[in-house]
């Protein structure tokens, strides 16, 4: 059993590196810092809030019905001056006044979020799909930049950069200030981030990047006027948490919130029907050490396993000499895992020349080993018309992903159809987008990979809760020849119909999913040193899996 010792001491010292949940709000959009207080627009009461981060002690600053400010997004502070867009138009006021808004601007769209620096005001615009700055003197316009997201963004500046987080992206990005090139991004760990600012820590003197959040979530209630009792619900979900990161420029890659895991993967031999084995090997992937994953510990659970490497890959070996009928087994591994979220920065001008592919690539990457149907007319057909006349490598993969989205939507079925066939459906599992990206990717000289294998279930304050995931999942690798291998996501970033689709999964990895098994089969049953053909006896007639994920700690240090 992995020991408590395994994770102890890592509980946070500094006490501002804590969730805050202000009382009595429902929808935090912008923040920024007062002093040590957090200022904080409820988007659904119109309340200005003044938050204790050390407490959650909540305080509304303009209790008056005339001075609501329902309706406003964004807000920054210069000084005792606050900032507001409301609307097209941006206003300001004394923090300390009735209220009293003075306009400054009017946008030609809704203004989102908003910043100041000294004499420059930052104004972002989902609409416009810009970033509009402008002088405080006189409100004329300086420049723009383009938005480097989707959805709808707020924005904060610290020292010479600007910090934008965006809704639907699910992402930091950190910008230059004069120029507004993205130097790098990090993906957040909850979904719909609503503000951000920094705060100075005052016993240390470190900058902390706290993000606001808004959402609602599911919750079961208990109606006792109802037969039967229990409903399901959705509720708001308001609350602040601390955004820890770390750049490698070297590695092109940034790194966010971390989290220590406990998973466990156990399979229960409980076969459909009576089947004898002689000499069995049950090889089960283990978990693998990667950019974002570190593996502390790895055990047996229910029977010892010895240890393979097969292609690089960690691999459990169970061995049984004769499975007989009616004999019941449990047998798995649990593992303790360090998972980070991750974000890659490559453009397309960083693969304009790319070397050739190493040797074995090609016959190993960019082949039809898995019922791609890569010889149909109706994949050749798709691999041609997903790239169009594109030939910079990075905006193929990227052009191929929206020509996936395009002709996909997201439906699970009791069992995976080849490309060809869930092309012709238009709907499929993530598994069957997977296989059309990886059929399109190979026929367009691009060599790819299956990476899964399970997501921890996204309950990131629920720590030391036995969390099930309902589905295993897959995404894929592409290579990217004297760079290595990038993450992209099958289908979560497929969530508008027709997009504009988010990015926040092409080359990158959110803290819950775990990696196992790159490029190789999770599980393979042998029989006398011989796979056993999964036409006769596959492995979900003979067991039953039980995964199990348990959040034991948050890291705090990169």
């Amino acid at each position: 059993m992995i020991p408590d010792s395994a994770f102890s001491g890592l509980l946070p010292q500094n006490h501002w590196l804590r969730t805050i949940r202000p009382i009595g709000s429902y929808s935090l959009q912008g923040i920024a810092f007062w002093g040590d207080k957090i200022i904080a627009i409820d988007v659904t009461t119109g309340c200005l809030l003044q938050i204790d981060p050390l407490s959650d002690n909540t305080t509304i600053l303009n209790p008056s019905r005339e001075s609501d400010l329902v309706g406003a997004t964004g807000l920054a502070l210069s000084g005792d001056t606050l900032w507001l867009t409301w609307k097209n138009a941006v206003y300001c006021c004394h923090i300390n006044s009735d209220f009293t808004l003075e306009h400054f601007v009017t946008l030609p769209y809704t203004a989102n979020g908003i910043a100041l620096k000294e004499s420059t005001v930052y104004v972002t615009c989902q609409r416009a799909g810009c970033i509009f700055v402008y002088s405080r003197e006189n409100a004329r316009e300086i420049t723009r930049f383009y938005a480097p997201g989707v959805g709808i963004e707020e924005i904060t500046v610290q020292n010479e950069e600007l910090w934008i987080c965006d809704t639907d992206e699910q992402t930091v990005y950190c910008l230059d200030r004069g120029t507004g090139e993205i130097q790098f991004s990090v993906l957040t760990p909850f979904e719909q981030p609503t503000g951000l600012a920094f705060h100075t820590e005052p016993q240390t003197g470190k900058d902390i990047l706290y993000v606001a959040y808004a959402q609602e979530e599911p919750y079961i209630r208990d109606n006792p006027n109802a037969e039967p009792n229990h409903e399901l619900q959705y509720r708001d979900r308001t609350f602040i948490h601390p955004l820890t990161f770390s750049y490698n420029r070297e590695g092109n890659y940034a790194l966010s919130n971390g989290y220590l895991i406990e998973m466990s993967y156990v399979e229960e031999l409980s076969p459909l029907e009576d089947v004898e084995l002689k000499q069995v090997e049950w090889c089960i992937a283990l978990p693998t050490e990667t950019d974002r994953q570190k593996v502390r510990k790895i055990e047996p659970v229910g029977l010892p396993f010895t240890e393979e490497i097969q292609d690089d890959q960690r691999v459990a070996v169970f061995k049984f000499d004769v499975l007989k009928p009616g004999e019941r087994h449990l047998f798995g591994w649990r593992a303790l895992l360090e998972v980070w979220s991750i974000k890659y920065r490559l453009t397309p001008r960083d693969v304009e020349k790319l070397p050739e592919l190493p040797p074995g690539f090609q016959t190993r990457y960019l082949v039809d080993d898995d019922d791609l149907a890569m010889t149909t007319e109706i994949i050749r057909r798709a691999a041609t018309e997903a790239v169009g006349r594109e030939t910079n490598f990075l905006r193929k993969v990227y052009s191929i992903r929206n020509y996936v989205y395009d002709k996909l939507s997201y439906g699970i079925k009791p069992q995976i159809d080849t490309p060809d066939i869930v092309l012709e459906r238009g709907v499929g599992s993530c598994g069957e987008y997977l296989g059309l990206l990886l059929a399109l990717g190979r026929l367009n000289g691009i060599a790819c990979r299956t990476v899964g294998r399970y997501k921890c279930p996204l309950h990131p304050d629920y720590l030391g809760v036995p969390l099930e995931p309902d589905f295993n999942h897959v995404w894929m690798e592409f290579y990217v020849p004297g760079k290595g291998w990038l993450p992209m996501e099958s289908n979560p970033d497929d969530t508008v119909e027709g997009g504009p689709y988010p990015t926040r999964f092409f080359m990158g990895l959110a803290w819950y999913h775990v990696e196992i098994g790159k490029g190789i089969p999770f599980e393979v049953l042998k029989s006398q040193g011989v796979p056993v053909n999964k036409e006769q006896i596959s492995i979900g007639e003979l067991a039953i899996n039980h995964v199990r994920f348990k959040i034991l700690q948050e890291l705090y240090e990169v």
